[in-house]
Order: structure tokens, then C-alpha cells, then sequence
């Protein structure tokens, strides 16, 4: 296990993150240019070495009804991995994290775009927007409706 010291100077090493001194010796850190309300990347380091990282968006890692990541027994390198990968996780977009981009035809070779942009499904024959949807099954039932298919 790592020490509180050797915790801090790995996530130290993290130029995008501003530390934030909170109540008996913890520290947080947050992501300032996040894109979304979350901001802690770290939560609560303690100088006992106990702490959490955000996970919340992640599905290759465990978390807390809060999102978080119990970090106690972690390695340098597996500290490093999932800071790395939480960063990432509110950095990018939810159609940067899941794009799509598919083209859908009807009987008479008419050929329409699904694209995931922002939060929500867009349709487009060629560059005219056709109908914005908040899911993709929303999208996806408007299209096979109209006699498409994804190709």
C-alpha cells in the first residue's frame, strides 16, 4: 500500500488537477474543465492513505453509490491508470465516449444518417437535419417506421 505522501505525488503528477485542502488533513482534487457537474477526481485522500477516485462513468471499474473508488490498497500504476481513465471520463462528450454513425436505406435506395451528437440521435438525409431524438431506440423505431433499414 502507499503511503499518503506517495499517493499525493502521484497525483501530483496530474497538471490538470487543482487540489483542494479540506477538513483533518484530506485533500481532494478536482478537474476543472470537466464537462459535466462532477469535478472531484479525487475524494477525501486522507493521510491515513484511504481515499476514492471518481469512477462514476466508467464500466470497467467498481463504484459506490456515489461513483466513487476505494484507492487504499492501490499501486502506483494502478493509481496512475484509473486517475488517467476518470480524467478521460469527463473530458470527452457522451457521442466522443459512444459515437454513432449509421446509414440506413428503404426499398427505393433512399439512403438516410443516424448520427449520436451531444445527448441526443440525429437524423439527416445528406446535410438536412430530418428529426432529433432523445435515444437511440427513439431514433431507431422513427426509421423502421418509415420503411428503414440499417445497412
Amino acid at each position: 500500500m502507499l503511503t499518503f505522501e506517495q499517493k499525493l505525488a502521484v497525483i501530483e503528477e496530474f497538471n490538470e488537477l487543482t487540489k483542494k485542502e479540506i477538513s483533518l488533513g484530506r485533500v481532494n482534487f478536482h478537474y476543472e474543465d470537466s464537462l459535466y457537474d462532477k469535478k472531484n477526481v479525487v475524494y477525501h485522500l486522507h493521510p491515513n492513505g484511504n481515499g476514492f477516485v471518481y469512477t462514476g462513468l466508467l464500466d470497467e471499474y467498481p463504484s459506490d453509490e456515489k461513483g466513487m473508488l476505494n484507492i487504499k490498497d492501490y499501486r502506483a500504476d494502478h493509481l496512475r491508470a484509473v486517475i488517467t481513465r476518470s480524467i478521460e471520463s469527463l473530458s470527452l462528450s457522451p457521442s466522443e465516449k459512444d459515437p454513432v454513425m449509421e446509414e440506413w436505406i428503404n426499398d427505393a435506395d433512399y439512403g438516410l444518417v443516424l448520427m449520436r451528437e451531444e445527448d441526443g440521435y440525429n437524423v439527416y438525409a445528406e446535410e438536412n437535419l430530418e428529426g432529433t431524438f432523445n435515444s437511440y431506440k427513439e431514433a431507431a423505431n422513427f426509421l423502421e417506421q418509415e420503411g428503414f433499414y440499417k445497412i
